[in-house]
């Protein structure tokens, strides 16, 4: 079995009691800041390695190695086999620092986009304007309704009631 499946069996398990994954959780977003604060700190770095040097370079589980690989791997500049990934698999955690902080601000993962690392990188008005990027690229803008009478949208210059609005 492929390390994401096993990994997603334990932290997305069902059948465990939410306490028990509650537990889980909190022990792994302590590890996962951890791991983020050293990045942060020298961000240029390219990090490569296999799965299981960098859960030793980290101090992290194989398991927990996964998950965070899973996490991060959309704000990589280049994704990483995650579906397929096994411990000698050969991946990297060069990241875009702007698709990171807004991947972190999406996730309302407040703990990870607040770190103090993100001072060096972004100044405050940065740090403001990718955070409202990310918030206003979820926002759904509702146009006007078209009356059943208006000239349809769609440019034809019939009546919405005679072209699309049937």
């Amino acid at each position: 079995m492929a390390l994401l499946q096993e990994w997603q069996k334990v932290a997305y398990n069902q059948q465990a009691d939410r306490g028990t994954l509650q537990k889980f959780w909190n022990r792994y977003f302590a590890l996962e800041k951890s791991v983020y604060e050293q990045l942060l700190a020298n961000p240029d770095e390219k990090v490569e390695g296999t799965v299981k040097e960098l859960a030793e370079k980290y101090g992290l589980s194989i398991q927990d190695m996964t998950g965070f690989l899973d996490g991060i791997n959309d704000s990589l500049v280049t994704p990483n086999p995650i579906d397929t990934m096994e411990e000698d698999t050969v991946v990297n955690l060069i990241f875009d620092k702007e698709k990171l902080y807004k991947n972190m601000v999406d996730a309302k993962a407040d703990w990870l986009y607040g770190l103090p690392q993100w001072d060096a990188i972004y100044d405050a008005e940065t740090k403001k304007r990718l955070y409202l990027e990310q918030k206003k690229s979820g926002t759904i803008i509702v146009g006007k309704k078209v009356g059943r009478n208006d000239p349809c949208p769609c440019g034809s210059g019939k009546k919405y009631k005679q072209c699309c609005g049937r």
